[in-house]
């Protein structure tokens, strides 16, 4: 399927192309204190749409997931990585995505904070 999604403001944009089943629940520093739920999809199965100037991005820990926040409104909708494969991926907050009901889907929960 193929959704849209966009920071608070409306300034970033993009579009994803993904199966979400599941949502996942991070409770790594970042993520606990933002509170997204997460779903991951092929670097490729991203577009953005709009924005990219209007974006900056945050490191931490390893450095190895490029967290993208507007620098208007601070939503970070979407960050950059890789999976355990090395594969290129789009980490997706499920919470920006248009019309997606993110609370129909099952949460699995990630020990972010032991890494």
């Amino acid at each position: 399927m193929q959704y849209r999604g966009s920071c608070h403001c409306g300034k970033v944009a993009y579009e994803v192309e993904g199966e979400f089943g599941q949502a996942v629940s991070c409770n790594c520093s970042l993520c606990a204190r933002r509170g997204s739920l997460l779903a991951f999809a092929p670097r490729n199965n991203f577009k953005l749409l709009r924005g990219e100037e209007d974006l900056t991005t945050y490191t931490f820990n390893k450095h190895v997931i490029q967290h993208r926040f507007c620098k208007h409104c601070g939503v970070q909708s979407f960050a950059f990585g890789k999976d355990r494969q090395g594969n290129q991926i789009a980490a997706i907050n499920l919470r920006c995505l248009e019309n997606f009901e993110f609370d129909k889907l099952p949460v699995t929960h990630f020990d972010g904070r032991s890494l």
